[in-house]
This record gives C-alpha cells, structure tokens and sequence, in this order.
C-alpha cells in the first residue's frame, strides 16, 4: 500500500502551470525545454513558424487525467489526445466572403475567454450590439489577470465566435464586427 500511495503522489503538472512554462519558453531565446520528475516528462521545441509538441508523460501506476484542450503562445502549441468534439468546421467560401469586409476581435494571449465581468452579470455584448472603439468586449483571463478586451473599432457585432469559459488562443478571432 505504501509504495502505491508513493505513485500516486507523483505531482503533475496543472495545466495552469502548463501554460505558464509554454509563456516562458515563448518568450525566451531558448529554442528547447525538457522537465522531468518523478516519471512525468515535459518537452517543448520551439521553432520559427512552426508549433511546437508538448508531450506529459504520465508514471504507468497513476491513471490518465482528463485532457486538457490545446494551448497556444504564439509558435509553442500544447498537443494532447481530446476527448472532446472536434473543433468547429472552417466556414464554407461563401460565408469567408461575406466576413471579409469584417472586422475580427482577437484575442492578444492565451487564456479563458468570459463574455461578462461576473457569472451573474450580463454579457458586455452579444450579436447585434453596438460597439464604439473603446467599448469593452470581453475579458481574456491568463494567470490569475483579467484582461479587458477593447472593439478596437465603432460598429455592430455580427458574430460571438467563442462560448463562455472556453480556452482561447493567441491572435484567436473572438467577434466578427461590422464596422460603421
């Protein structure tokens, strides 16, 4: 029993912490970064133009976590099998027509994407809501910092492209703005 709980003690990376060695990585010189411990391995490449993998190796005695959902900081990307529903499907050229005359909110960073500033308080903007360049949007929370995310430009909002709560991306489009 006791070597047993030994195993199972073997601390694993959070994906919070994840996230935080992929930052630092990203926004060193260092091109690569291998962890270890206690049977879990980290390795992360980072290359020009590129994404890099990040592989966690978990010790054969702890059973699998659930997976977390890929991460991205700008060249460095987190790969791990899903067990969720893949992601949406490219729009059809047709509508990819439509939206260039659009303008795209992206977010500036990994993070969690919340459309209001509280679970109980109402969404900063849903579709059809009008925008001026310095209305907030929504908030982008990385490491424990809200972030508040600007329109950037003085239209209507066309399109709520993330839901509530879901990781996104850097440079991920969040709204679709027609601009006025």
């Amino acid at each position: 029993m006791e070597s047993s709980e030994k195993t199972r003690g073997a601390k694993m990376l959070k994906v919070q912490e994840i996230r935080e060695l992929i930052k630092l990585v990203n926004d060193s010189n260092i091109d690569e970064f291998v962890y270890e411990h206690e049977g879990s391995k980290i390795k992360m490449k980072k290359k020009v133009n590129e994404a890099a993998v990040v592989q966690q190796v978990q010790p054969a005695a702890v059973p699998p976590a659930p997976a977390p959902q890929p991460v991205q900081a700008a060249a460095v990307t987190v790969e791990e099998p899903r067990s969720e529903a893949p992601a949406k499907e490219p729009a059809p050229q047709a509508k990819a027509a439509d939206d260039a005359d659009l303008h795209k909110i992206v977010s500036p960073m990994v993070g969690t994407f919340y459309q209001s500033s509280s679970p109980d308080a109402d969404a900063y903007v849903k579709a059809g809501s009008k925008v001026a360049k310095d209305s907030i949007v929504c908030i982008v929370e990385a490491m424990k910092l809200f972030n508040e995310i600007e329109a950037e430009v003085n239209g209507e909002i066309v399109e709520v492209l993330v839901k509530d709560g879901q990781l996104v991306e850097y440079g991920q489009p969040l709204f679709l703005v027609k601009p006025e």
